[in-house]
């Protein structure tokens, strides 16, 4: 009885700290949700100053094939990650980064799992649902794709790097689900990203994921009319998320924007 009493003691506490006004450093927590029975990790960076005070901007990161685990630490090594050890002290947003198993990707249970996540951290950090933000590398920039097609209009904005639609030669499960057959794939996913700014990112000289179907999402959101930027980096191979969460002017673009009305 005494134990358990300790430990729903410990509990208390713990859920008192994270709503509790009290300012903190910049760090990561470690967290789990439970998807159709399975569990599934995710890491979440609190920014330094976080109170209960008010409501925060949210950014949810999908990383690489090469990430994939269960060990909730891959997920931290490239991209996103990395860039917030350095210069989190300044950046004003929670991130969210959920942790894909192996030999899977960014869709069905384990984009569920993402988006629950998303949602829990949304709750505990006490998220602003008008600044929810979406970027990812690689696979994750494939999953930025499916989740803008299959959530248009959760996400403010959306940076998808080194991404793609279409499946490749060797990873043929990599790819955008859902667009019918004998659709233009490209004009299909620009029509149901329409709500979501998007700001592309790709190395030119990619050898893992070709910068083509990043251009033709570029000229398919364009002639859609939707809101759209891209970069292709020089001389960059599939790494190119160095240089884009290195780009001075990503996150002030990327927080400028707000859905008119939450939901």
């Amino acid at each position: 009885m005494l134990m358990k009493r300790v430990g729903w003691m410990a509990a208390s506490l713990l859920l008192g700290l994270a709503g509790s006004a009290q300012a903190t450093d910049a760090h990561f927590v470690a967290s789990e949700v439970t998807v159709d029975g399975h569990r599934y990790p995710f890491q979440v960076f609190v920014p330094t100053g976080w109170s209960a005070d008010r409501a925060w901007p949210v950014v949810l990161f999908l990383h690489g094939s090469g990430e994939r685990g269960s060990d909730n630490q891959a997920q931290l090594k490239q991209g996103l990650p990395p860039w917030l050890e350095k210069h989190g002290d300044a950046f004003p947003a929670v991130v969210v980064a959920p942790q894909a198993p192996d030999d899977t990707v960014w869709s069905g249970e384990v984009e569920r799992a993402a988006v629950a996540a998303l949602e829990q951290s949304i709750a505990t950090y006490h998220g602003d649902r008008s600044r929810l933000y979406l970027t990812g590398l690689s696979m994750g920039g494939y999953g930025v794709w499916q989740l803008a097609v299959d959530h248009p209009g959760m996400f403010a904005a959306a940076a998808p790097v080194c991404g793609g639609i279409l499946g490749l030669d060797d990873m043929p499960e990599l790819k955008v689900y859902g667009v019918p057959s004998g659709a233009d794939p490209y004009a299909w996913v620009a029509s149901r990203v329409k709500p979501t700014p998007m700001w592309i990112f790709h190395g030119a000289i990619d050898d893992q994921v070709p910068p083509a179907d990043s251009r033709a999402m570029n000229k398919a959101l364009t002639h859609a009319g939707d809101e759209v930027r891209y970069t292709e980096f020089p001389g960059v191979n599939h790494g190119s998320w160095v240089p884009t969460y290195d780009s001075p002017a990503l996150w002030p673009w990327m927080f400028a924007h707000r859905k008119a009305t939450a939901g």
